[in-house]
């Protein structure tokens, strides 16, 4: 198997560990009785292990330890966390098993993108091709849970999301072991000891500063989206309990086709350019959700928006962070970023999404109704926001990738 090959598979479980559960989390929450602000805190675990995982899984990684074997650790633990999760009802064990999970799957995220770039030849033309393994392993372990989860969906079939979740960890364990070797850069190969810190002193330069921002709030639209969809389809739309992850697996479809594309789009638009569209992708699709809910295939179709909003903006960050920041600080420089796009966002966008159902619910005969159109409303104002603060602020110093770059 070739190198790329062997990345594309890493991709596709590392992913799907994650696609595994986290659609139905929320949802799956409110079927044990936890109040919104225990829905927030579970929420807000990954922010946690973003920000430690810059100071130490991140920095394990850059200087001390084998990227490779990190990954083996990390997910083998990780999978023991998630069982332990499956099986727990009452929030503060079931808490305390997610959070463990967390600190040890998040920091994975930058640690495997880290060994993509390290072993391709040219990252630029080659990262959208390996980085669509993650979507394919999305849509793939979306599909038993037609079988596992019923048309309601009941509280013991849905913990099935973290039993699967753990079976992925465990192969993915055993499979990093066999990825090439990525070790760590130290003495002369370092610039300071300290990776974390060298890659925080380049958000003094003013367009890393406005990406960052820019990140921040792209990030919160698009961890929404995982807080309010699910309950949106079976809920206001009526797509079977069973059937809403198939239908949100429609987005990575997209997202293959679009990954496949996007460094022919990056080399031909620029940095600039494909980001902007990217987060258009999200005002789109959130708009879409506010004012057509009653047509189901409608709001079907609008999921394949999802590979745009994706690949456009969150994977054309990490390959413009892989080409601008130093090489000694690359997992974290990824780090930093997963700080934003998994931990800051994920947290903001755990706490603000539920308050704002909650708000926004009336009490009926049939049980709490949202106002969905103002609901969505808000991440396509936020949206619109971000899109100005690119146009206006954002001057990269390379207005596409150096090196040509093929579809």
């Amino acid at each position: 198997m070739g190198a790329k090959a062997r990345l594309f598979l890493m991709m596709l479980l590392q992913i799907a560990v994650w696609g595994a559960w986290a659609p139905k989390l929320f949802p799956y929450m409110g079927m044990l009785g936890f109040a919104p602000w225990q829905q927030s805190m579970v929420g807000s675990s990954w922010g946690v292990a973003a920000l430690l995982g810059i100071f130490f899984s991140n920095q394990f990684a850059d200087r001390n330890f084998s990227a490779e074997r990190f990954l083996a650790a990390s997910h083998l633990l990780g999978g023991l966390a998630l069982l332990f999760t499956a099986f727990q009802t009452s929030f503060w064990p079931f808490f305390a098993g997610y959070l463990v999970y967390s600190l040890l799957y998040v920091p994975t995220l930058s640690v495997s993108n880290s060994i993509a770039f390290a072993n391709l030849n040219d990252p630029a033309k080659d990262f959208g091709a390996v980085r669509m393994g993650g979507t394919v392993g999305w849509m793939l372990v979306s599909w038993p849970f037609v079988f596992l989860l019923g048309a309601q969906a009941e509280p013991h079939q849905v913990r099935s999301i973290f039993i699967v979740a753990a079976v992925v960890s465990f192969v993915l364990a055993a499979y990093s072991l066999t990825l090439p070797h990525t070790p760590p850069k130290r003495g002369a190969e370092a610039a300071d000891p300290l990776a974390w810190r060298e890659a925080f002193k380049l958000l003094r330069v003013p367009f890393v500063a406005v990406l960052f921002l820019v990140t921040f709030i792209d990030s919160v639209i698009h961890n929404g989206y995982f807080v309010m969809a699910d309950a949106f389809l079976t809920q206001r739309v009526g797509i079977a309990g069973n059937l809403s992850m198939v239908v949100l697996s429609l987005g990575q479809l997209a997202e293959i086709v679009t990954m496949f594309v996007l460094g022919g789009v990056l080399i031909r638009i620029g940095w600039k350019a494909t980001m902007i569209v990217g987060v258009l992708g999200h005002a789109a699709r959130f708009s879409v959700f506010a004012f057509f809910p009653d047509s189901v295939p409608v709001i079907v179709a609008v999921q394949l928006l999802h590979g745009i909003c994706y690949a456009f903006f969150f994977a054309t960050v990490y390959i413009f962070v892989d080409a601008v920041f130093p090489k000694d600080v690359r997992t974290s420089a990824q780090g930093l970023f997963n700080l934003l796009i998994l931990g800051v966002g994920n947290v903001a966008a755990s706490f603000l999404f539920p308050q704002l159902m909650g708000r926004l619910s009336t009490a009926t005969p049939a049980g709490p109704q949202v106002d969905y159109q103002t609901l969505f409303l808000v991440p396509t104002g936020m949206a619109l926001a971000a899109v100005v603060l690119l146009a206006l602020f954002f001057r990269p110093p390379q207005a596409r990738p150096v090196h040509p770059v093929t579809a």
